[in-house]
């Protein structure tokens, strides 16, 4: 899950959207291992220092004080019993938190987990995974409740309005039947949060780089704890994942001494670069979604009806594209031939050069009668509150409405099922963080990791899973980029899967079990 692009902040060029036990017996090792810190990333100031309260701490208060005060309360394990067609899945779940230190030893940050583990199998040779979402600034509600969890609810259709019961159903597509699963929640998202009172420990979590040493030393603490260093070991990660998870696995490989099996990426933005500015490409990677989303109108359709899209957009579109609006033939002949495969009112595509943006599609795509198309899944309508404005003045029908059901399920399942009661509110989807998070001195991308991590291990996977009616991270995007990988990453060791569906693709019950059937192929 992600957030929209903020135009006022140039560093957010495009959105891309979307655990662990409070180890008691272990403190004092974890205040030994402190979360590594980016080179770029500011030196703690003396209001973080050992016994000197930080920014916004009461008068008086320490760093140890201020921590107890947010203290997450203690793990909470229960035993599970699951019913499911054919079979019955016996399993442990714990909701709980990591405690992350920094280099002085000061407690820093909770980090709220839920994890599942089968019970009756040897654990030395089970695989576990590790999820989370994107944003930044989303918990990692998405995959747990539509995806790979024991339980989900309906996302779609009926349940995909605010006002759906949010009904825990037995998952039959969990992912629990052939690996454990570990739910991670970065802080600022579902029950994590900071127990630092300064500004500091802020800067270093909110960054691409701080993001990614936290959320490493959250799974290797999780694995020291329940005795799972010799497992197989997954990492699996939503959209901003896209940008966490390569470079997550390459902190593991080499910082936190611990090998990855396999990657898997649901819906993922590798590259921000060439979704904002002037970049050329960003018309060719969405290109073939929209055109997908104007034939799901007339029927269903599979990535295959889109082989001449996918063709022409690699082919004469770009080659038009780059010759640019002072050939006129050329920019005439695109506009035409994108308003015909899109859909779009041919006076507006060539008003608009053929250039059609994700904001203008979504909102000429229908307006005729009123309806604009989401973000996150364009085969999804709704009404457009403004039709008459001249400035688009709408949501997102395919995501803001599952705010409120994806919300109250995840506080239902942690506080009644797992009996893990935190105070304070379960953040979702956190804007806080989304506008506080520092990209660096560029877009951010994670290609370059991508090919480390494949290089260093040959016998590591990658699984990319898209849906075509995705236009917040377009799965020709992925396509074009995997493509330009080198000859060691095989077909047999990259795989990307498409499904009709959106960015939540999983929401549809044929694209959820193909997928599930996919993951167990990784790590079989």
């Amino acid at each position: 899950m992600a957030f929209r692009f903020t135009a006022t902040r140039p560093r957010r060029i495009a959105a891309a959207l979307l655990i662990a036990c409070w180890v008691g017996g272990a403190r004092a090792e974890e205040a030994s291992s402190p979360v590594p810190q980016p080179a770029a990333t500011p030196s703690p100031s003396p209001s973080g220092q050992k016994g000197s309260p930080g920014r916004g701490a009461a008068a008086g208060a320490t760093p140890s004080t201020v921590a107890e005060q947010h203290r997450l309360p203690p793990d909470s394990t229960t035993r599970q019993t699951l019913a499911l067609p054919g079979r019955t899945l016996d399993f442990t779940a714990t909701a709980g938190s990591i405690r992350l230190f920094d280099d002085k030893g000061e407690p820093q940050a909770d980090i709220a987990h839920t994890s599942y583990q089968l019970e009756g199998v040897d654990r030395t040779n089970r695989p576990v995974t590790f999820l989370f979402n994107g944003g930044p600034g989303a918990s990692s509600a998405w995959l747990q409740f539509g995806a790979a969890g024991p339980w989900r609810i309906s996302i779609s259709g009926e349940g995909a309005v605010s006002s759906a019961p949010p009904d825990l159903l037995p998952n039959a597509e969990t992912w629990l039947d052939f690996t454990d699963l570990v739910f991670i929640d970065p802080v600022g998202t579902g029950y994590s949060r900071f127990v630092a009172s300064g500004e500091d420990a802020r800067k270093r979590f909110y960054s691409v780089d701080g993001d990614v040493s936290a959320i490493a030393l959250v799974i290797r603490r999780w694995l020291e704890k329940h005795d799972r260093l010799l497992s197989p070991k997954f990492v699996a990660g939503e959209s901003y994942g896209g940008i966490r998870g390569p470079k997550i696995v390459r902190n593991l490989q080499t910082q936190q001494g611990v090998g990855v099996r396999g990657l898997i990426m649901v819906s993922p933005l590798f590259d921000f670069r060439d979704f904002g500015g002037s970049s050329l490409l960003q018309y060719m990677y969405t290109l073939p979604s929209m055109a997908a989303v104007a034939r799901e109108a007339k029927g269903p359709v599979t990535r295959a009806d889109l082989a001449d899209v996918e063709r022409y957009a690699q082919g004469e579109f770009i080659t038009d594209l780059l010759k640019g609006q002072a050939d006129r033939e050329a920019t005439m002949r695109l506009s035409d031939k994108v308003a015909a495969l899109t859909g779009i009112d041919p006076a507006v595509s060539r008003r608009l050069a053929g250039r059609l943006d994700v904001g203008e599609f979504r909102r000429e795509f229908d307006r005729r009668n009123g309806r604009v198309v989401g973000r996150y899944d364009a085969s999804v309508s709704g009404i457009d509150p403004y039709p008459d404005s001249s400035y688009a003045h709408f949501g997102d029908p395919s995501g803001d409405s599952l705010t409120a059901p994806l919300t109250s399920a995840a506080v239902d399942l942690t506080t009644r099922k797992l009996n893990w009661r935190p105070d304070g509110s379960y953040h979702l989807l956190n804007g806080v963080v989304n506008m506080a998070w520092d990209f660096g001195r560029g877009p951010a991308e994670s290609v370059s990791q991508l090919r480390q991590i494949l290089a260093l291990d040959p016998k590591m996977k990658l699984l990319v899973g898209h849906g075509l009616f995705d236009l917040a991270t377009p799965y020709f995007g992925s396509k074009v980029i995997l493509d330009q990988l080198p000859a060691y990453a095989r077909s047999d060791r990259v795989k990307l899967v498409v499904y009709p569906g959106g960015h939540m693709f999983y929401s549809r019950d044929a694209a959820r079990q193909a997928f599930r059937g996919e993951v167990e192929k990784v790590m079989k």
